[in-house]
């Protein structure tokens, strides 16, 4: 299939240009810092083994129904997200406002970037902070003359400095628009083909350095064994819940999208299969390649969002090769991110250009662009407690800076709500000719895959929901 016209959508004409291509792009997108910052510190919070394990049900039982409705919609679609989405409730004689669907996650996507690209910031922040040690002072590096208090120190000068945040925000947010400006074929899975294989390789090798010189033992311990009364923890399967769906990026439009690159001659069934078994291999590997580090280092393994940013660089400066690791992990890091973030514009940028007509370059500058604007202001929120947070007005956002705000907003409302409408729509009033023909699957798997989606995905996806809007619930 042909790249993409200059103007235009996301039509028959733009598309994967293998199976392949759409595997490493998909993974991509879902294999971001929601599987190397969010699953180690969630695990951490929650006791470990017992969060696995509710995570790897959660995922087959829940995510990988929820991924095959996402990529169906677009497939059948071949248009942005929400114009599939329409597409598909018109032929199926449904209401055209199932539409929302696709609508909210869209925005979760534009929103989710705001923030996302000033957290990839502060990885490119860590890249220079250990490549300049690395070349300054050799693969030891300089920080392991360091105390522990003065490398976590490293994250708080960087919140000091908001024209340093800005400026790695935009640095990063103009390689995400440079991508999604060449294109599907000769951008977004140009750069999967290459990245994602770099970033495996990397995993792989900072896991077997992590297990050679860290405390395996105690990692292993502490991922793979549980306590039964934990695992039946409400806290902690909510957790493992919210974990299997994020991590998938599912209810941001973005798998729709990607899934309308697919051709027809992809089973998307068994391609379903394969991102999500990489997504969660990643997110337990990315456990195995930190925790013998931060055990080792006597780290809190309960450091939650802070340990990549503030217990690992400690736990690096005491291990043999520190900063050569430091850095072959945030580069591995930046990997991760860029390809999510890629998705993460597509989604948006897509149903923009059908808006508005303008060419790919034009509107990935665009929306990229307010994005960026956007991200500003999330930026200068962790610099400054005291700047204006207009979503604070609501009783929601009550005593949160932006950047919590937007992150509540996004991961609290809008991409739970778009997965409960997927689920509701494809289980209960979508055409069942037509998503049989899409699915990929027969026989008992399909009965299954019909249950899960029309009964179990709507309860577990709106339990996120009403828990992430009211979480006293929880007691």
């Amino acid at each position: 299939m042909a790249p993409a016209s200059a103007t235009g959508s996301a039509s028959d004409t733009a598309g994967w240009t293998s199976r392949k291509g759409f595997v490493l792009a998909a993974i991509g997108s879902a294999v971001g810092l929601g599987n190397l910052w969010r699953f180690p510190s969630e695990a951490g919070a929650n006791g470990g083994g017992a969060f696995v394990i509710f995570y790897i049900g959660c995922v087959v039982l829940i995510g990988l129904p929820l991924l095959l409705s996402e990529v169906l919609i677009g497939r059948h679609g071949r248009a942005s997200a929400v114009e599939s989405a329409r597409r598909v409730a018109r032929e199926s004689k449904a209401s055209r406002h199932w539409s929302a669907l696709a609508s909210v996650g869209m925005w979760g996507a534009f929103i989710i970037l705001t923030f996302y690209s000033v957290v990839a910031g502060w990885v490119l922040y860590y890249v220079g902070l250990f490549a300049g040690d690395v070349l300054a002072n050799g693969v030891g590096g300089a920080f392991q003359g360091q105390s522990a208090e003065q490398v976590s120190g490293y994250m708080g000068g960087l919140f000091g400095n908001a024209a340093l945040q800005i400026g790695l925000h935009a640095a990063f947010m103009a390689v995400t628009i440079y991508v999604v400006m060449r294109g599907v074929t000769g951008g977004i899975e140009r750069i999967a083909s290459v990245l994602m294989p770099a970033f495996f390789v990397l995993l792989v090798g900072i896991t077997l350095y992590s297990l050679a010189t860290g405390d395996a033992g105690a990692a292993f311990s502490f991922l793979f064994s549980f306590n039964p009364e934990r695992l039946l923890h409400a806290p902690v399967m909510l957790s493992a819940l919210g974990q299997a769906f994020f991590s998938l990026s599912l209810g941001s439009a973005m798998m729709i999208q990607y899934g309308a690159y697919a051709n027809r001659n992809t089973n998307l069934a068994g391609t379903s299969a394969i991102i999500a078994s990489a997504d969660t291999s990643v997110a337990i590997i990315a456990g195995l390649a930190i925790f013998p580090i931060v055990f080792a280092a006597g780290v809190d393994v309960a450091a939650g969002p802070t340990l990549m940013f503030q217990a690992l660089p400690v736990a690096f400066q005491s291990m043999p090769g520190g900063a050569l690791i430091g850095l072959l992990f945030f580069v591995m890091v930046f990997f991760a991110a860029l390809t999510s973030s890629v998705a993460l514009l597509e989604a948006s940028m897509v149903r923009a250009m059908e808006v508005f007509g303008q060419s790919r370059a034009v509107t990935s500058i665009a929306v990229g662009s307010v994005i960026f604007v956007v991200g500003i202001g999330a930026a200068m929120s962790m610099s400054d407690a005291d700047f204006f947070n207009p979503l604070a007005l609501l009783p929601f956002f009550a005593g949160q800076n932006l950047f919590d705000s937007l992150d509540s907003l996004s991961g609290k409302i809008l991409l739970p709500l778009s997965g409960l409408l997927t689920a509701i729509f494809i289980g209960w009033f979508a055409d069942r000719r037509l998503i049989d023909a899409e699915n990929g699957i027969s026989g008992g798997m399909h009965i299954l895959w019909r249950f899960l989606v029309a009964w179990l995905c709507p309860v577990a996806v709106g339990l996120i929901l009403i828990f992430g809007l009211f979480p006293d619930l929880l007691g």
